[in-house]
């Protein structure tokens, strides 16, 4: 096991700029993930840990030893791609023992490390099979121990769920939670999917255009997103967002007039705003509440998703473009057509600045 340092990491493909000034600690035994929609710089990240890719500029530690110019195999890491890329004339046995021959490793250790992990990852009945003779849930194993055999310091995943259907994602996550659990070992996991993030994660780093958007844990970025970005992409369905405008506040809080739902107060702190300011709402479908509709507040609801545990009402503002959900418990009032007005936990509301940064709750607030 090992601690991972990342101080100003850069990383530049001709006049591409893929990676920009990364500050990261990753602590020893922690499992974090690297989430982002596509193109974020995720893998490209993971790969510069683990020696496939040069640094252009930075420092990369692990356990406070500066290893940006050491091979991969030198850095003590275990890789598990989306790809199973087994060996298909092998068994399992040898596509788990190659790495360590290859290290030319004495038979016996090679023997005891790989039955030893066919034990954890529950592979010891399927040693002598070859991989087309595997479920795709079974090849993601191999590939996990493969990797696990060599007794890294480090693990890396890089997506390796995607090709798996929806069920066995599900069934793929809890093995991976499991053999975190069982191994304690640092584990890095690179996803677009945020399910698997939150599910997951001790700790996930919201990757926009290779900079880091936030860091922290599963509950924090749900509940307090730094940005706008982060607050749209952590959470399914995703946060509604409306216009709105600054009309005065505090170091105690603030009034504010949204696009549909008149003046509110709310316990963000506006020391530093000028009226009038343009600032966006945001709130989550859940703390989002239906009422009869009012002059000042009505919505039209345009559609009605049921989900068998629960209900997706897309609304509709009078004024304006804006599409917003509401997710509630089924079964639900709510029917296409009809007229509602909004109503809400305003005190769970968050607001964000022009340029997408979080309005930070006022002291009082947040020191409740």
């Amino acid at each position: 096991m090992a601690s991972v340092t990342l101080s100003k990491i850069n990383k530049v493909f001709g006049s591409d700029h893929i990676i920009n000034d990364v500050d990261l600690h990753i602590g020893d035994g922690e499992f974090v993930v690297f989430v982002g929609p596509s193109g974020c710089g995720k893998s490209t990240l993971l790969r510069l840990i683990a020696g496939l890719e040069s640094i252009s500029d930075g420092d990369l530690s692990m356990d406070d030893t500066v290893v940006n110019d050491l091979p991969p195999r030198e850095r003590g890491v275990g890789m598990v791609f989306q790809s199973y890329a087994l060996y298909p004339h092998m068994t399992v046995y040898d596509n788990m023992a190659f790495g360590l021959k290859l290290a030319k490793t004495a038979k016996e250790t090679v023997h005891e490390r790989v039955m030893s992990t066919a034990k954890i990852l529950q592979l010891e009945e399927l040693l002598h099979r070859k991989p087309k003779a595997l479920s795709g849930g079974q090849r993601q194993r191999v590939a996990m121990g493969r990797a696990m055999a060599r007794e890294p310091r480090i693990l890396l995943f890089d997506e390796p769920l995607s090709n798996l259907d929806a069920s066995l994602r599900v069934q793929m996550r809890n093995e991976i939670a499991r053999l975190h659990n069982r191994l304690g070992s640092t584990m890095i996991y690179v996803t677009h999917d945020q399910v698997e993030a939150m599910t997951l994660a001790d700790k996930i780093v919201v990757l926009n255009g290779g900079h880091v958007e936030q860091v922290g844990s599963p509950h924090e970025l749900y509940q307090r997103p730094a940005t706008k970005f982060v607050a749209g992409f952590i959470g399914s369905p995703t946060m509604n967002f409306m216009p709105a405008e600054l009309l005065a506040g505090d170091a105690n809080g603030c009034r504010v007039r949204a696009v549909g739902v008149g003046e509110l107060a709310l316990p963000q702190n506006a020391q530093q705003r000028q009226s009038g300011e343009a600032l966006t709402l945001g709130i989550r479908p859940e703390h989002l509440c239906l009422a009869a509709p009012t002059d000042d507040n009505c919505f039209d609801i345009v559609n009605v998703e049921y989900l068998g545990n629960e209900v997706y009402v897309y609304l509709e503002p009078k004024q304006g473009d804006t599409l917003l959900i509401h997710r509630s418990e089924a079964p639900s009032q709510w029917q296409e057509g009809q007229q509602v007005s909004l109503a809400a936990d305003w005190e769970k509301v968050h607001l964000f600045d022009e340029s997408g940064a979080a309005l930070m709750l006022s002291t009082q607030q947040a020191a409740a």
